[in-house]
């Protein structure tokens, strides 16, 4: 009897252990999960990636097949998601659909069976081809608890979501709210500082209209430069800048002389090679963030040359930005191929003769290099900036197929058969307005 008594205890105590070993497992779990999210996203503001990781996230902690975070645009009364597992941007009015009655009424819905809600529309599963088994749509809440997106898990993989999924969710969410506000904040600057960047750049445009488009075209050219040479994204965005106000201090030049149509005199060159100084001395007026106080270095040294023989401060070699030396290249580059009221387009290969010629005295040759390996579809697309409705997509298509060293190699043979007159036809189509 004792021993009956015994095993009983020891049966029970085992089932205890292991009850208590789960829990403590799952908890585990679960705070692991809260901890990566906290941290994957705390310091993230750009809105694309954290709306990424927040939905990689979800969709692993939940073990389901989909997860897509909406957010609601309170001026449209639209719930719009710009990526989502398998889709595309999502964006439609915001009452509608299992998502919109979440976000009107704030109740949590948990279907265990899709098709058999009748909230559930079936029109966006027949349009994407995917079959939705169960979802858990959960709203997101700010501090002020106002309602501003839904979380939307569809097809856990082991049956119908439960409920300490739900609590995970609601976890989940309110750690993100605070996170998604503050992106959706910073964007909204973002928007406002490019616009001020770009209207700052359009006044040189407006000054000097022979010119015009010149630092829209360079920002496009330094950004297929520094993709090229694999620079990270917040140093290609700060080129970009530098780029679109390497000429603000034109603004400072007098119109007399910026907007003469012949030769300069000794006198009046020297006082345009004034205007790199005059850019920066502006630039650094601006009351930039720390992340972009290198914008009016950059930009002041677009002419600087890898010999020191540059101005304005004859700098030399690694001394000049690399930034500023993929400037330097962009910015010949257009000056050369731009057509003029006085002249047409140099022939391309002379222009690469000279990028070529001043390597290592004017030019840095990675940049000059990188510049070479650019696809011809992207410099067409730059050199007909405003143009692009006359560009034929086929053609597009395959110049994407060739860089800039690969039409020089097809040019130096001379091309008057197959591939070598296909590409050099196709690429002087448009390079020499044969289309228009």
């Amino acid at each position: 009897m004792k021993v009956k008594e015994q095993d009983t205890i020891d049966s029970y105590s085992q089932s205890q252990i292991t009850t208590k070993l789960k829990f403590y497992q799952e908890e585990h779990r679960r705070l692991t999960v809260l901890f990566n999210i906290t941290r994957n996203i705390s310091t993230e503001l750009k809105l694309d990636k954290l709306l990424r990781i927040l939905m990689d996230e979800v969709k692993r902690a939940l073990k389901a097949d989909r997860c897509t975070v909406f957010l609601l645009d309170k001026h449209r009364n639209e719930l719009w998601s710009k990526v989502a597992h398998g889709e595309r941007e999502i964006r439609f009015p915001g009452h509608l659909g299992v998502a919109g009655y979440v976000a009107t009424t704030g109740h949590i819905l948990n279907i265990p069976d899709a098709y058999a809600d009748p909230r559930f529309n079936r029109e966006i599963d027949k349009k994407t081809g995917y079959h939705t088994s169960n979802m858990l749509t959960f709203p997101m809440r700010n501090k002020l608890g106002e309602i501003i997106g839904v979380f939307q898990v569809l097809n856990k993989y082991d049956g119908p979501f439960t409920k300490e999924d739900e609590q995970l969710l609601d976890t989940i969410s309110v750690i993100s709210a605070t996170q998604l506000e503050n992106a959706q904040l910073y964007e909204e600057q973002k928007k406002t500082f490019d616009s001020f960047i770009e209207t700052l750049a359009s006044t040189i445009d407006a000054r000097d209209p022979l010119t015009a488009g010149h630092s829209h075209r360079i920002a496009q050219y330094v950004d297929a430069i520094a993709h090229v040479m694999n620079i990270l994204p917040n140093r290609r965005e700060i080129l970009r800048y530098a780029a679109l106000l390497h000429d603000y201090g034109k603004i400072a030049i007098r119109e007399a002389i910026l907007t003469k149509r012949g030769r300069l005199t000794v006198r009046e060159y020297s006082h345009i090679q004034e205007h790199p100084a005059y850019t920066r001395s502006i630039l650094e007026k601006i009351n930039f963030s720390n992340d972009y106080k290198s914008i009016p270095i950059i930009a002041a040294a677009h002419h600087e040359k890898i010999d020191g023989t540059g101005y304005p401060k004859g700098l030399s070699g690694n001394d000049i930005p690399l930034e500023a030396r993929i400037l330097a290249v962009a910015d010949v580059f257009d000056a050369l191929t731009s057509k003029r009221h006085y002249r047409d387009r140099m022939e391309f290969d002379k222009v690469i003769d000279i990028l070529d010629r001043d390597t290592s005295t004017h030019f840095d040759e990675i940049c000059v290099k990188a510049f070479k390996k650019i696809k011809l579809d992207v410099l067409i697309r730059i050199l007909e900036d405003g143009t692009s409705d006359l560009l034929d997509k086929k053609d597009l298509k395959f110049l994407n197929n060739y860089n800039v060293n690969q039409l020089l190699e097809a040019l130096k043979r001379h091309p008057r058969r197959g591939e070598d007159k296909l590409v050099a036809g196709t690429f002087n189509k448009y390079y020499n307005k044969a289309y228009s």
